[in-house]
């Protein structure tokens, strides 16, 4: 198994190039074909219309993000030269919540970026992130607005709790595994087989290690009202991790996102790319 086709979401943010250079390590690391698939959130400019100066600025502000998409275009398809990767690049016009799951399930692996409250530009739409990683079907690799690695999967860290959510993570990030120099398996607030001699997540750590992955095993007590996903960002910085893998929590409730907790922890405070299965 390995990841032969790679869609990355791309648009006007400060962290659409940051994004870019991960996913053509990538690309190069797995022998990947690369989709920049750029789409960004456009209002319906109609709605404009009622505010005095509105439609006025919404054409300024379209022409600054044709500007942009044209320069990101531009250096999408010279950094492929550079890297001597395959690619293509794919504008999408409509809203990206729809276009970027659409599109990433005719690939191997999606690489988009965490939700950044400062840069208004890398808003596509409500709840992005959460919504790509619940609707596409393909495991979702979330880059951090304020990360700065060189590097992604050479240290991994697996959050393990037996579910089927995690089940697909762990199967779903073996090609991150196989090339790293380090795996570690992670349960919190784990339990032992009754006889107190079984490891939690010894058993999915055996099926790993016969992928050819050299795999060690964690146990942490949270304590009595404990934040699982505060221990996992905690682990990440302790271990030095460059790559987070865990199952993601949620579902659609009438017009409400609802997320797991650990989910929504790290999806507001991830410090390493994190790698989402649903």
């Amino acid at each position: 198994m390995s990841y032969k086709t790679i869609v990355v979401h791309l648009d006007t943010s400060q962290r659409a190039h940051p994004r870019l250079e991960i996913a053509l390590r990538l690309a190069n690391q797995f022998g990947a074909h690369l989709v920049g698939a750029f789409a960004v959130f456009s209002p319906d400019p109609r709605s404009l219309y009622v505010m005095a100066g509105t439609a006025e600025y919404y054409r300024t502000h379209e022409e600054m993000r044709a500007e942009r998409s044209a320069a990101l275009e531009r250096l999408f398809h010279a950094e492929l030269r550079r890297a001597g990767v395959s690619g293509e690049w794919l504008a999408i016009e409509e809203p990206a919540s729809l276009a970027i799951p659409r599109a990433g399930r005719c690939a191997d692996l999606i690489v988009a970026g965490q939700d950044n409250p400062g840069d208004p530009e890398s808003y596509v739409g409500d709840f992005f992130p959460e919504n790509l990683v619940l609707s596409s079907g393909r495991p979702v690799l979330l880059a951090p607005y304020a990360g700065n690695e060189r590097t992604t999967g050479s240290r991994v860290l697996v959050a393990w709790d037996g579910s089927r959510e995690a089940t697909r993570a762990v199967h779903d990030a073996l090609p991150f595994m196989q090339a790293a120099s380090s795996t570690t398996v992670l349960t919190v607030n784990g339990t032992d087989d009754g006889e107190g001699s079984r490891i939690p997540g010894a058993d999915i750590a055996a099926v790993i290690a016969r992928h050819g992955v050299r795999v060690e095993l964690a146990d942490i007590e949270t304590g009595p009202g404990g934040s699982v996903g505060e221990v996992l960002l905690s682990q990440v910085a302790d271990s030095g991790a460059d790559l987070l893998v865990m199952g993601a929590y949620g579902h659609a409730r009438w017009r409400e996102l609802v997320m797991g907790g650990a989910t929504r922890t790290i999806l507001r405070s991830m410090t390493v790319p994190v790698l989402m299965s649903h």
